[in-house]
C-alpha cells in the first residue's frame, strides 16, 4: 500500500503488459492477467504502478486497449495504491485526452513525455505541458532525451515547475548530478529515479520515488532496496544492489522490455512476448539475462 506523502512517491512499477496469442495468431492483451499482476506487485511491497509507459508497449496498443489498461489498473488497485498512467502522444491535444481519460478512470496523477513527434524547442515544450495540465491531474514530467531527443534540462524543468505545470520529474538520463542542480533551481520539485541502475545513488541523495522496471520480476527485493537505501542503511542495500545491478542496467538498454519480460518468465511470473517492432532477445542477450536472473533467484531474491 502507498503510505507515501504524495501519490508519485515510493516504488512505482512501470508495468509490463501480458500479451497472449489469440485464435487468430494475434498477440492480445490479457487484461485479467494484468489485473492479477498489479495485485501481486502491491503484495510485494510496491506503492503503485505506471501503466502505458514504454515498458507497457503503449505505442503498439489500439486506443481501446490503451484506455482499458488504465481502467483495469484502477479497478485492480487496492486502496492507497497509486495508478499514474503514461499519457505520452505525438501532440498535446491527444496527450490531454489521455490525461482526461486517466482522470475519469480515477487515476491520481499522470506521467508525460515532452512532444515526441519532433525535436521540440523550449516554447513547444512549455505549450505542450500547459495543454496537458489543463486536464487537472498532477503531472510528472518524464525526461528521456535518449528517445525523444528533447532534454528537459534543469532550467527548463524549473520553468515548468514555477508555472505550476509539473509536480515531479522522472529523470532517466542516468546523470545523478542533475538532481542537485534541479533542487537548487526548483526546491519543491520532486526528482524521481527514472533509471533502475542508479536507484541506490538517487535514494541516498533523497529522491522520494523510483519509477522502476525490474520490480515486475523482483518486487520484494526492489522494494527492500529502495527502503533501505532511502533510510541510509547501506548494510542491506549495497549487497542487494550489487546482486540486482546486472539486471537493473538492462532498464537503460534498447532491449529493456524483452529483458524484463524474460526475467519475469524465468522467475515464474508470466512476461511473455512483445509486439512488433520488438523482436526476441538474441541468444547472447538471453543467456546474459538468464544467468543474472538465476543468480538473483539462487540468492533468495523475489
Amino acid at each position: 500500500m502507498n503510505a507515501q506523502a504524495k501519490p508519485w512517491h515510493g516504488v512505482l512499477v512501470a508495468t509490463a503488459l501480458p500479451l497472449r496469442e489469440d485464435p487468430t495468431g494475434r498477440l492480445a492483451v490479457d487484461f485479467d492477467g494484468y489485473a492479477e499482476h498489479l495485485t501481486w506487485l502491491a503484495g510485494g511491497g510496491c506503492h503503485g504502478v505506471v501503466p502505458n509507459g514504454s515498458l507497457g508497449e503503449y505505442q503498439t496498443l489500439t486506443a481501446e486497449e490503451r484506455a482499458r489498461v488504465v481502467t483495469t489498473a484502477v479497478e485492480a488497485a487496492p486502496e492507497g495504491f497509486t495508478v499514474m498512467p503514461g499519457v505520452a502522444a505525438y501532440g498535446a491535444d491527444e496527450a490531454r485526452r489521455w490525461a482526461e481519460q486517466a482522470a475519469e478512470a480515477g487515476a491520481s496523477a499522470v506521467m508525460l513525455l515532452p512532444p515526441n513527434a519532433y525535436r521540440a524547442d523550449e516554447r513547444a515544450v512549455l505549450a505542450h505541458y500547459r495543454e496537458v495540465a489543463r486536464a487537472g491531474l498532477p503531472v510528472v514530467a518524464y525526461n528521456n532525451p535518449i528517445d525523444t531527443k528533447v532534454d528537459l534540462v534543469p532550467e527548463l524543468l524549473a520553468e515548468l515547475y514555477h508555472e505550476g505545470l509539473i509536480v515531479a520529474v522522472k529523470e532517466f538520463t542516468g546523470d545523478v548530478r542533475r538532481g542537485y542542480r534541479i533542487h537548487e533551481l526548483a526546491p519543491g520539485l520532486d526528482v524521481l529515479c527514472g533509471s533502475d541502475d542508479v536507484a541506490l545513488e538517487l535514494a541516498v541523495a533523497g529522491s522520494p520515488g523510483w519509477i522502476a522496471g525490474y520490480p515486475n520480476a523482483f518486487p520484494r527485493a526492489c522494494a527492500e532496496l529502495w527502503r533501505a537505501a532511502s533510510a541510509g542503511d547501506l548494510n542491506p542495500a549495497l549487497p542487494l544492489y550489487r546482486t540486482l545491478h546486472p539486471l537493473l542496467r538492462w532498464d537503460a538498454r534498447t532491449e529493456f522490455v524483452q529483458a524484463i519480460k524474460f526475467s519475469m518468465d524465468i522467475a515464474g511470473r508470466y512476461g511473455g512476448p512483445c509486439r512488433h517492432p520488438r523482436v526476441p532477445l538474441t541468444a547472447e542477450h538471453a543467456d546474459t539475462v538468464r544467468k543474472a536472473t538465476e543468480k538473483a533467484l539462487a540468492e533468495g531474491l523475489v
